[in-house]
């Protein structure tokens, strides 16, 4: 990883363990059920709302279960709440000793967690806090400064093209994510105060269930229309919902015309600001998080606690979670380099096609 481009929260490292690794599909037959045996489960919530989960998050954790010599069982219960109670049910019963999950939401969530806690089972919330959990720790960024860095992105996208008073759009993420209520905090502190003062106008407001890209597209279509045709900016939550939004753009031949956020630093979304149809997206250093989560995790599977120095308020359960926030970065045209550089994405990745050319003129050697 390129040093300096991130600052992180750091977990203390622990010693690596004697026992072989097994990957999603093992499970550890032999020794399952058995308390003394460190076992890590995961559960992921899906592969369609992010290529993240799968393209980096299953990588990186996986990496650092195989380095400890730990035993590991990552599923991914595509976005199906019965499956991943099912998935955690399965665990638990064969012996995982530390689970970590990505809600699909609070409710689901809160009851894995539960039961888990009523089993012996030591908690981690990934990525997203089950708002009422009992999760030991919880292991993310700082949300609300994702939010933010997309609101002052727009803004600075839309000054750059000169824009006055400007319409503008919101495509939210999932209302059933608490992640996104922080995204919509961040980013509203920095747009609202445009609103009340009149230099924007918002001109459509919509959260897009469980993230799903195709219903994004839909319901900016629709925002489209309804604003009959002029909408100058995008606040997209992600860069699904952003490729969402400027898929519709391009049928109406706005895209590049219409600035449009985005959240993830995927291949998709940096080769869309390469092309001048995205304006901008925040990039989260996904192998930084998934080793703080794993450090915990291997550390909770073994029966250790660890003091990460920082809390985070869960608003509904009213505790203080024990937690590990890292710190995202805006991205740019002239920082997609950053990104690749940081080893998240290969060169081999973005630059494909005609993409080459618009690689080499954004400096990506």
């Amino acid at each position: 990883m390129r040093k300096g481009l991130l600052t992180f929260a750091a977990v203390g490292l622990l010693a690596t363990g004697s026992m072989a690794a097994c990957g999603d599909d093992s499970g550890g037959n032999d020794q399952a059920g058995s308390d003394k045996t460190p076992k890590i489960g995961v559960i992921l919530p899906d592969s369609k709302s992010s290529a993240r989960w799968e393209g980096a998050d299953r990588k990186f954790l996986e990496e650092a279960f195989k380095a400890a010599g730990v035993q590991y069982d990552i599923q991914n219960a595509q976005g199906d709440k019965t499956q991943f109670q099912t998935i955690a049910d399965q665990m638990i019963t064969n012996g995982v000793t530390a689970l970590m999950i990505v809600n699909l939401d609070s409710g689901t969530g809160k009851a894995v967690l539960d039961k888990a806690k009523s089993q012996g089972v030591a908690t981690i919330d990934y990525d997203r806090l089950t708002l009422g959990g009992s999760a030991e720790y919880y292991v993310s960024f700082d949300n609300e400064a994702v939010g933010k860095l997309q609101g002052e992105g727009l803004v600075k996208c839309l000054t750059d093209k000169g824009a006055k008073n400007p319409s503008i759009a919101y495509l939210n993420g999932s209302p059933t994510d608490n992640n996104a209520t922080l995204f919509k905090n961040g980013y509203d502190s920095v747009l609202k105060p445009k609103f009340d003062a009149k230099e924007y106008t918002q001109v459509a407001d919509d959260s897009v269930p469980e993230w799903d890209n195709a219903q994004a597209a839909t319901i900016f279509e629709q925002q489209l229309t309804k604003a009959g045709g002029k909408i100058d900016g995008v606040l997209a939550a992600n860069d699904g919902l952003g490729n969402a939004a400027i898929s519709i753009l391009k049928k109406n031949k706005l895209n590049g015309k219409v600035p449009v956020t985005g959240q993830d630093a995927t291949t998709e979304g940096l080769q869309n600001i390469l092309a001048g149809d995205q304006c901008m997206t925040v990039y989260k250093a996904i192998k930084e998080e998934a080793k703080a989560a794993s450090d915990l995790a291997i550390a909770l599977a073994k029966g250790e606690k660890k003091d990460t120095g920082q809390t985070v308020k869960d608003p509904e359960g009213g505790r203080d979670v024990a937690s590990v926030l890292l710190t995202p970065k805006a991205i740019y045209k002239e920082t997609v380099k950053d990104v690749i550089a940081d080893g998240f994405v290969t060169k081999e990745e973005v630059c494909t096609g005609a993409f080459a050319k618009l690689c080499t003129e954004a400096g990506i050697s």
